[in-house]
């Protein structure tokens, strides 16, 4: 069996996965912790957009959202998703697929408070994915929303935090000719040992 070594070394994906992250913040010029997210919705028709992910945990993957978007809807629906993180400038990537929970606790109140206060009286404002007649009618809504809320708004109960819990996790690096280097980790259960996989490119 292939030893890896150099920045796929480790028997920890999500210890390789915070030190890519953290390099990327030293390299990306916008967003490093940028992740396109996958859905799929009642029909199985997929979905994707653009989160910023903001914690790697020991053994999952966390990003906030409002409870009544689509993306909310569709991961609380199916109790999957997927997502991958993509840098230009290492010329790397991550993709995991797994299990969803909601993290609606003391952590996403921390994180809900540590935001700028505009941000938090946009989250209480917003009524994330649906119609909207124009910006002046958003914008009239935060004013009311500050209004009401003050300077420290508590965190909305329609607003939290989704934790993906991998059962597959993929590192990619760019290889020259286009052979790539990739290592997929893969367990049948959150519970099970991780298994290690050299792909083609």
């Amino acid at each position: 069996m292939e030893t890896r070594g150099g920045i796929f070394a480790g028997d920890d994906p999500f210890v390789i996965a915070r030190d890519w992250l953290a390099e990327a913040q030293d390299t990306e010029i916008n967003d490093p912790n940028a992740i396109a997210l996958s859905t799929v919705d009642e029909t199985g028709l997929p979905n994707a957009r653009m989160v910023l992910l903001k914690e790697v945990e020991d053994a999952g993957f966390v990003f906030y959202t409002n409870y009544g978007s689509a993306k909310a809807q569709e991961l609380d629906h199916a109790g999957k998703g997927a997502f991958v993180m993509h840098w230009k400038s290492l010329r790397r990537q991550v993709r995991a697929r797994g299990l969803i929970t909601r993290e609606d606790g003391p952590q996403a109140d921390a994180y809900y408070n540590s935001r700028s206060l505009k941000s938090r009286l946009g989250a209480w404002a917003s009524d994330q994915s649906q119609p909207l007649a124009n910006r002046a009618t958003l914008m009239a809504k935060v004013a009311k929303i500050t209004a009401q809320q003050g300077t420290k708004p508590a965190r909305p109960p329609f607003w939290g935090g989704y934790r993906l819990t991998p059962l597959e996790i993929e590192f990619w690096a760019d290889g020259e000719f286009r052979l790539h280097d990739r290592f997929q980790w893969k367990r049948a259960q959150v519970d099970a040992p991780w298994s290690v996989t050299r792909l083609n490119p």
